[in-house]
């Protein structure tokens, strides 16, 4: 058996306490990092998931509690997450906002939050994250969208803010380089939306897909790990996990 390959490292992921968030928290854990996952309303599965990685070894994760759209606590939070401890090497921006907003329709509140937890949050996420990173020589992951590319219909500010969120990556890339190394990971069809889907729309989009299937969490959470782990001459990259949706038109 493998040894764990992250003993001693910090991983601070936000929204990480349920679906792939979840899933990418238990590989990285597996792997020796230490966890300092963020929840905002999801209490029960943030607390059930520390219990759980904690059976296994204690003292291994953190929990943090916040909204973050409250954009005055972000540096609270995160200098919170490098006491927990001692350390920070890895911000993972994964929490995010999804749903419809179709012309005719979308407010401004929609678009405050679709950009405030795609966008502008991770934006100050990292440039607090920053100085804990470059003394770590850490990175950070962003978790984008292969939307960010090929618009979503009736998504278009979602869309957007991921456009937005890409666009970020590598200009931190630059601005934060050499110490800090920023990389994105643009999902494509992993989980269904919690939202109503019909089957009908299910199949029109994975026909779409060369794979002709949906990807699993593991497939974003082993591409989590690559990019901490062994990625060391990557940065201002952007990972499509998507099956080759991406290269259909």
């Amino acid at each position: 058996m493998q040894s764990p390959t992250l003993n001693g490292k910090v991983v601070f992921i936000t929204g990480g306490s349920r679906r792939v968030g979840a899933v990418v928290c238990r590989h990285l854990h597996a792997q020796g990092a230490n966890l300092v996952i963020h929840y905002r309303s999801s209490r029960d599965d943030a607390q059930a998931l520390q219990a759980e990685l904690q059976r296994l070894r204690p003292d291994s994760v953190t929990l943090l509690q916040g909204d973050l759209l409250d954009y005055a606590r972000l540096d609270t939070l995160v200098q919170e997450a490098a006491r927990a401890y001692g350390r920070l090497d890895v911000l993972l921006n994964n929490a995010s906002s999804f749903y419809p907003t179709p012309i005719g329709q979308a407010t401004e509140k929609q678009w405050d939050d679709l950009f405030g937890s795609n966008l502008k949050a991770p934006f100050f996420l990292c440039q607090a994250a920053a100085p804990y990173l470059k003394r770590s020589g850490g990175c950070i992951v962003n978790m984008a969208d292969v939307h960010a590319e090929r618009p979503l219909k009736n998504y278009p500010i979602y869309s957007a803010a991921k456009a937005g969120l890409v666009m970020l990556t590598l200009s931190l890339a630059r601005e934060l380089g050499p110490e800090v190394r920023v990389n994105a990971i643009a999902p494509g069809t992993i989980l269904w939306p919690e939202h109503e889907m019909d089957d009908a729309t299910k199949t029109q989009i994975l026909e779409r897909v060369p794979q002709k299937r949906s990807g699993e969490p593991m497939d974003i959470a082993r591409t989590v790990l690559f990019l901490i782990r062994d990625a060391h001459y990557i940065s201002g990259q952007v990972i499509a996990v998507d099956g080759g949706r991406s290269v259909v038109a």
